[in-house]
């Protein structure tokens, strides 16, 4: 059956959790709470966006005429759907007819739902779920009382208890919530879909963890915990990494990782409980804390997807996992390692859609773009990346590689470990355990015809003169060392090993990388760049008169930081005659820098202020990343 609308207009509802019964005014209300009787109906919905000047009278009136009809298929539609035994809303129909909104852009739900909390003088948040407590969801609000009235509790706030909701009249479950919580509730207005979505993830991941303990029976012996007091004449059985209520929470959280576009989840052992974070534009966030019962039966499951040693938790290890999310498939890299607490799993995401882009897409400049599309349409020589762990060389390398892939070129690599199979590759991955280090890959791999190599790492005397040789010998090798600038490759090659007249005759460049986050679009702002923070960049007065930045002032999309999303920034060196004859005569990395500037190469600092004056990201942003300074 398909549930019952929740308009046209009727009597306010009565429907309330069960505990105390409601009662009026208990307490005060929320600051700024509605007090009109009623819940909201299409008719009252549509007459506030005309007043609210964001809709038409004429168009009102037309979909007036068509709602009964839109409402039938929307229903039809949600059937197919968990969503199915949900009323379709209001603000849902309205925005289905995507209605072009007076001034631009068209009546979004995210826009009517704005207007109603202004009409009702209720403050309008974007629900984070990163930010949503599921352990005080579910002991809050029954799930069925939840999805029925779309309202998600938040938790305390100056003494009042804060609860979401897609409609701002809905006094009855104001008081209904208050009487069973005994303090005053303030409802603030957020869409309806993300209300329920994140009902759905609080529950049903919270369902299978309570499952799943109490299947264990009790909290156990956690040998794993250095510290754990055992006490005598108790104990419990150990659970099953393959039960099912463990499956789908680890597929809940993968795909929930996924989602937030995480690059890193960590299940953390503590001392009484296990901790979820997700590490989000390469900052870590806190998801879930869970009973320490299950964190072995998860560390289990995660094991067995990589096909590591589920007995062995003594030793490190590492697998890989690869899954489909939404119709691509992911790459996830799984490192375990023990702790004092009990058995550590990391587990890294490769999103072909991130790691696998054209080079016009990784952030360079126009001049620098093709200077390394130069660099890689090159038969043979050396072309050097460079950067912390974690500054994006990986995805500058495979960018790289696929330009150059083609049905006529052996494009080969040698990595530790494989970040992500691409077909169009020969991948080969080092294992110490068996002999296979850089050094030994790369001299079997000269004899495979390469036409293109990637070294994944440069570490040691003998690979970085075999890179040197393999230059020398007619290929095109890229690969990548860990210094802070382009300059400074040139002096830690030498120090490798490299000499130095065959360096300058075999390098064509370096390429030094970071990622900065860049501004949030849903809330940036724009002014003058503070005078202390000028004199910090290195900017001279002149410079910085005048000189407009952008600055996040934080909300729910970026959760709070005022950041959201990465970009590259580089500092491309071509070694040109000026810099090879340098090279030859042992110039230091500090001479070699200061001329490569002094004929056009960009800094990283300048770099990073270019993309500030383009307002791609913040002034702390380009202090923190290009900490080093300039030459």
């Amino acid at each position: 059956m398909r549930p019952r609308s929740a308009w046209p207009r009727r009597a306010a509802a009565t429907t309330t959790m069960p505990g105390p019964e409601p009662r009026p005014d208990v307490g005060r209300r929320g600051a700024g709470q509605a007090t009109g009787a009623g819940r909201l109906d299409l008719d009252r919905l549509l007459d506030l966006l005309v007043e609210a000047g964001l809709l038409e009278h004429a168009l009102a009136v037309d979909l007036r005429m068509k709602a009964a009809l839109k409402l039938r298929s929307l229903e039809r539609a949600r059937e197919r759907t968990p969503l199915a035994d949900v009323a379709v809303s209001p603000a849902e129909l309205v925005a289905s007819f995507r209605l072009p909104a007076r001034g631009q852009g068209t009546i979004s739900e995210q826009r009517i739902q704005q207007a109603l909390a202004d009409a009702a003088g209720c403050r309008y948040i974007t629900v984070d779920p990163l930010r949503v407590d599921a352990n005080l969801v579910v002991d809050t609000i029954s799930q069925a009382y939840a999805r029925k009235n779309a309202a998600l509790p938040l938790g305390h706030v100056d003494g009042r208890f804060v609860i979401a909701i897609d409609d701002p009249y809905a006094n009855d479950v104001r008081e209904a919530m208050s009487a069973r919580l005994g303090i005053p509730v303030e409802l603030v207005v957020a869409v309806r879909g993300d209300i329920l979505r994140t009902l759905e993830e609080a529950f049903r991941f919270r369902a299978n963890v309570k499952a799943a303990v109490a299947e264990l029976g009790g909290p156990g012996t956690d040998f794993g915990n250095l510290e754990q007091l055992v006490r005598l004449g108790t104990g419990g059985d150990s659970l099953d990494g393959d039960d099912s209520h463990v499956v789908q929470a680890v597929d809940f959280l993968l795909r929930y990782a996924l989602d937030q576009a995480a690059s890193d989840l960590h299940v953390e052992p503590k001392r009484v409980a296990s901790r979820v974070r997700l590490r989000i534009d390469g900052v870590l966030h806190n998801v879930h804390e869970l009973p320490k019962v299950v964190h072995n039966a998860l560390i289990s499951r995660i094991k067995t997807l990589a096909r590591l040693d589920i007995a062995e938790k003594r030793r490190p290890q590492d697998g890989r996992i690869k899954i489909a999310h939404r119709e691509v498939e992911v790459e996830l890299r799984i490192s375990t390692m023990p702790t004092a607490f009990g058995e550590k799993v990391v587990v890294r995401f490769f999103d072909p859609g991130v790691l696998l882009q054209d080079l016009d897409a990784l952030g360079l400049f126009s001049d620098e773009l093709q200077l390394v599309r130069g660099f890689v349409r090159r038969p043979n020589g050396l072309l050097l990346v460079t950067g912390p762990t974690g500054s994006g060389k990986t995805t500058t390398l495979y960018s790289a590689l696929r330009a150059v892939a083609s049905p006529t070129v052996n494009v080969a690599t040698i990595e530790d470990p494989i970040e992500m199979v691409v077909e169009e590759f020969n991948q080969t991955a080092v294992n110490l355990k068996l002999g296979l280090g850089f050094d030994v890959l790369l001299r079997t791999l000269l004899r495979q015809d390469p036409d293109v190599i990637m070294v994944g790492e440069i570490r040691d005397a003998e690979t970085a003169r075999n890179a040197v040789q393999a230059a020398l010998t007619g290929h095109l090798v890229l690969s990548t060392l860990h210094t802070n600038d382009a300059p400074s490759s040139i002096a830690r090659m030498i120090d490798l090993g490299a000499e130095p007249f065959l360096l300058a005759t075999t390098m064509l460049g370096a390429v030094a990388q970071r990622l900065l986050r860049k501004v949030c679009l849903s809330c940036r702002e724009q002014g003058p760049i503070a005078p202390d923070v000028a004199v910090a960049l290195g900017m001279e007065p002149r410079e910085a008169e005048g000189f407009q930045v952008f600055v996040g002032r934080g909300c729910a999309v970026c959760r709070g930081t005022g950041l959201k999303g990465r970009i590259g920034v580089f500092e491309v060196m071509a070694l040109d005659e000026r810099l090879r004859k340098l090279v030859l005569s042992g110039a230091d990395a500090v001479e070699i820098g200061r001329t490569a500037q002094r004929h056009g190469m960009r800094t990283l600092r300048e770099a990073a202020i270019k993309k500030l004056a383009l307002g791609l990201t913040s002034p702390a942003e380009v202090l923190r990343v290009t900490a080093e300074g300039a030459l």
